[in-house]
C-alpha cells in the first residue's frame, strides 16, 4: 500500500558530501514519522536521523553537526544531507516511515514501511 523509494547513495571520499532522498507513495492518509536508518556490515541497524510525529527531529550523536534531515510534505519526501563524511559512515542507508494508509472508504491502517536501501561508501 505504501512504497518508499530511496536515491542518492554512492561512493565519496572522506570529507565529502552526499544527499539522500526518500519519496513515499501509495494510499497515504498521513505520515506519522519518517527518517533514516543505517546498517554497517556486522552491526545492528541504527537510527541516523528522523522526524517524529510532532515534527521534531532526532539525530544519532555520531552524526550531529554533520547530517541534516529535511522534508517536503507536499512531495512526501525526506532528505538527508550528509556532510563531512567519514569512513565509519559507510553503510546501507534505509528510509523508514510510520504511515496511516487508506484502507477502504472510511478506514486507515497504520503500518511501518522500509525502503530497499541505498549504499553509502566513504573511502579514506
Amino acid at each position: 500500500q505504501v512504497q518508499l523509494v530511496e536515491s542518492g547513495g554512492g561512493l565519496v571520499q572522506a570529507g565529502g558530501s552526499l544527499r539522500l532522498s526518500c519519496a513515499a507513495s501509495g494510499r497515504i492518509f498521513r505520515i506519522n514519522a519518517m527518517g533514516w536508518y543505517r546498517q554497517a556490515p556486522g552491526k545492528q541497524r541504527e537510527l541516523v536521523a528522523g522526524f517524529t510525529g510532532g515534527g521534531s527531529t532526532n539525530y544519532a550523536d555520531s552524526v550531529k553537526g554533520r547530517f541534516t534531515i529535511s522534508r517536503d510534505n507536499a512531495k512526501s519526501t525526506v532528505y538527508l544531507q550528509m556532510n563531512s563524511l567519514k569512513p565509519e559512515d559507510t553503510a546501507v542507508y534505509y528510509c523508514n516511515a510510520d504511515v496511516d494508509s487508506i484502507d477502504g472508504y472510511f478506514a486507515t491502517t497504520r503500518g511501518d514501511y522500509w525502503g530497499q536501501g541505498t549504499q553509502v561508501t566513504v573511502s579514506s
